[in-house]
Parts: C-alpha cells; sequence; structure tokens
C-alpha cells in the first residue's frame, strides 16, 4: 500500500468547513419539515420533536414547541457529550442550537394556528422527506440533530445497528404518545411517517456512502497510481500480476474512491493504458482512513 499523502492543515481546515456548510444545509430542511409540517399536523413522528409536538400542545402544557426543544435537547447534548466524545458532541451542539434557534425564529416570523393545507398526507410526505434527508446529511457528517438522535448513535455504538433500526426503536412509544394527545387519525399517520422516516434515513445515508472498488490490471502502474494518489488523494494497493493466458507480467492495482470520482478515474485509465483490464464493484461499507473512521 503506497503511503496516502498527508492532509495539510488548510486541506483539513476547508473539509471542517464544508462539513458544517453541509450539516447546515441538513439542518435546515429538518427544521423546515418539523415546523411547517409536523407540528401543526401533530404528526408525532418521533425525536425531540414528537415529544414537543406532545408537550408543547395547549391541552397539556403552556410552553410551545420551540420551548420543549430548547430543553430537551440541552439535556441530551449532556449525555451525548458523555457517550459520544467532544467530536460528535461538537457538531451535535452546533447542529442543536441551530434547530432550536431556527423553530425559535420561525414561530416569531411565520407564526402558525392550523396546517397550511387540508391535505393531511401531503403534508405528511413532505415533512417526513424533509426530516428524513435532513437527518441523513447530518448524520452523513458525523454529526446529529440532538435529542433522540444521539440515542440512536449511542445504540449504534455499542450495540452495531444501522441508524434508522435505533431510530425507529426509540422514536415507537414517542409516536404512540400522539394516539392518545391528537387522537386515531394524527395518530395513524404518525406511526406511518415514523417507519417511512426510518427507512429513507437508511437508504439517503448508503446513496451518499456509496463508493467504487477498482480493480485495474494494467502495464502502465506507475501513471494510474500517480493520478490516484496526486489527483484523487486516495491510496492504493499495487500487486504482482501474472496472466493465465498469455503469462504477461502486469501489476493488478486495488483503489476505492467516491462515486462522482470514479468516472474521472475510469477515463483517465483508460487513456493512460487503453488496453488495461478494469473491474468496478459497488460498496457502501468502506472503513479505512479518508473514508468512514472504524
Amino acid at each position: 500500500m503506497k503511503e496516502k499523502t498527508k492532509q495539510t492543515p488548510q486541506g483539513g481546515a476547508k473539509r471542517v468547513i464544508v462539513d458544517y456548510l453541509i450539516m447546515t444545509l441538513g439542518t435546515v430542511m429538518m427544521t423546515v419539515g418539523i415546523y411547517f409540517f409536523k407540528i401543526p399536523n401533530g404528526f408525532s413522528t418521533g425525536g425531540v420533536s414528537g415529544i414537543s409536538t406532545v408537550l408543547g400542545n395547549e391541552k397539556v402544557t403552556p410552553l410551545s414547541p420551540a420551548v420543549w426543544i430548547s430543553i430537551l435537547n440541552v439535556v441530551l447534548l449532556i449525555i451525548g457529550f458523555i457517550f459520544l466524545g467532544r467530536g460528535t458532541g461538537v457538531r451535535t451542539v452546533y447542529c442543536s442550537l441551530l434547530y432550536s434557534g431556527g423553530t425559535w425564529l420561525l414561530e416569531w416570523l411565520v407564526p402558525l394556528d392550523a396546517p397550511l393545507t387540508d391535505q393531511p398526507f401531503l403534508e405528511l410526505c413532505y415533512g417526513m422527506l424533509l426530516v428524513a434527508i435532513g437527518s441523513a446529511i447530518i448524520f452523513y457528517r458525523g454529526g446529529s440533530s440532538g435529542g433522540t438522535d444521539i440515542v440512536a448513535l449511542i445504540i449504534k455504538k455499542y450495540a452495531n445497528v444501522n441508524v434508522g433500526t435505533a431510530l425507529l426503536c426509540v422514536d415507537s412509544l414517542i409516536a404512540a404518545s400522539s394516539f392518545f394527545v391528537f387522537g386515531l387519525t394524527a395518530g395513524l399517520f404518525s406511526m406511518l411517517g415514523l417507519f417511512a422516516k426510518a427507512f429513507v434515513i437508511d437508504v439517503v445515508i448508503d446513496n451518499l456512502n456509496t463508493c467504487k472498488c477498482f480493480m485495474i490490471v494494467t502495464s502502465s502502474p506507475e501513471k494510474i497510481s500517480d493520478y490516484i494518489i496526486k489527483t484523487l488523494k486516495h491510496s492504493a494497493t499495487i500487486v504482482e500480476g501474472h496472466g493465465a493466458y498469455t503469462h504477461d507480467e502486469k501489476k493488478v492495482i486495488y483503489t476505492v474512491c467516491r462515486r462522482m470520482e470514479a468516472i474521472r478515474l475510469q477515463r483517465e485509465t483508460r487513456r493512460i493504458d487503453p488496453d488495461a483490464f478494469i473491474t468496478i464493484t459497488t460498496s457502501s461499507e468502506i472503513i479505512g482512513r479518508g473514508f468512514r473512521g472504524v
């Protein structure tokens, strides 16, 4: 395995900035979905937003959902720092504060006392998709929006289950509470949204994590590996190869890259060595430097 070039401080700072920009996008999507579609309809599909939707109902407590979101997030953030460490904790604090502050801001700028439309299923679809995709984007960058996302990440860390399944386990009781507060219709919609959200989160995360594994049989390993290391910023393993039919001595390069990089690598390999034999497979579970941590 050739040694990967060290990441410069500028490169590390740029990566962190990109991470936080992407997490900001995910948090905004989630906040919009919760405020405009979940809370007005009483959809309690789990999470702090689900608990806050129930507790923020005037029949239960006088506090608004935004207040409950802030209170519950503070408690769970402390738990997150203890069990998930400082790295995830800092990102979770950022997303949680942005989420709580965004909800407060929307309550002030766009007060709602009724659903946006008279189509609850349509609003459930929009709310579920925005929340699920936003949550998946945040998870993908190593953070969480706080709340029961923290509990799900703890379960994932210690029980080796995927995030969607962990969220489903944590949020089932919360979603069931909507039957007692908002009635049968809202309760059924909440349970439907809960299962759909867990499924969409896993699908989105798997697609974001999709990578391409290359096995390249070539007579020009130096040029191809230089492109992988210097341009794509990945490493590669080079082993000796012996053709069973031609008996030619060649090199076999094994490397992994992101989906968007795969097209570039394939094109460059064909340009360098038109006779190269390329095998490409798909994987969403790459663990190691430059990809997921162990």
